[in-house]
């Protein structure tokens, strides 16, 4: 059952790309605060999925909410963030330009906003000094950084990561785990990710989903314990494979 106080539901999902079906009846809802992972082998429905709740694909049917709007009128109104898979900064532009940008569009003209939005990026990215040379010298994981910097420093209310720490070194990957689990109850998170024990750390549910069919919905704990197995990478390859 979907509840009436989430953050974001979504009931009887389906998108289809010509004959194809993509997702297929897929429903859950995510609460508010909460950090959710979407979880699913390639070609399962993960990204297509963000993209609908993140008002990017706006042809699907089925009933799809954030914070009581549609995904389109939620984007509209600055609720939400998108960073997705394959995101990038402008390689001509400063790191800080980067993040300047972006705090200004949030900002809408406040200016005290603005700075906060820019500080808060900058802690974030932690670049130091480098966030003063063009994002073209940066390297992949320095520039997925920046990308995640400005996607979590302009404090939505839903934020949606796609592969977040995707090409992160450890150090990195690390940094930006304890950021998001800082955000919990300030800002509702959705994420995806391959990596399987950082989502087992990072989520306080998961969905697993397999050909546009939602699998198991639950806590990471819960979903061992049912499964009998020793983590979630574990429990996701005994699931999938019965599915």
């Amino acid at each position: 059952m979907i509840a009436d106080h989430s953050a974001v539901s979504v009931t009887a999902l389906y998108k289809s790309v010509g004959r194809k079906e993509i997702l297929r009846g897929l429903s859950f809802d995510v609460e508010e605060g909460e950090v959710f992972g979407i979880i699913g082998p390639n070609g399962a429905g993960k990204t297509t999925t963000l993209r609908v709740l993140s008002g990017i694909i706006i042809s699907y049917s089925g009933d799809v909410k954030v914070f009581g709007e549609n995904p389109r009128s939620a984007r509209a109104k600055g609720y939400i963030s998108y960073m997705p898979e394959d995101a990038f900064p402008y390689d001509r532009l400063t790191g800080i330009e980067n993040l300047q940008f972006y705090a200004r569009i949030y900002s809408r003209g406040d200016r005290k906003l603005e700075e906060s939005y820019l500080e808060r990026g900058i802690k974030i990215a932690s670049l130091g000094d480098r966030i003063y040379d063009r994002a073209m010298e940066y390297s992949r994981g320095m520039k997925r950084r920046l990308v995640i910097a400005r996607t979590l420093m302009v404090n939505p209310k839903l934020a949606i990561l796609d592969e977040p720490t995707s090409a992160l070194d450890v150090e990195s990957s690390v940094r930006i785990r304890d950021m998001i689990r800082s955000m919990k109850g300030n800002t509702t998170l959705i994420l995806s990710s391959h990596n399987l024990l950082e989502v087992e750390y990072m989520c306080d549910r998961v969905l697993m989903i397999n050909s546009g069919r939602g699998v198991k919905l639950g806590k990471p704990k819960e979903i061992i314990e049912e499964t009998g197995t020793r983590n979630l990478e574990e429990s996701f390859i005994k699931l999938v494979g019965e599915g």
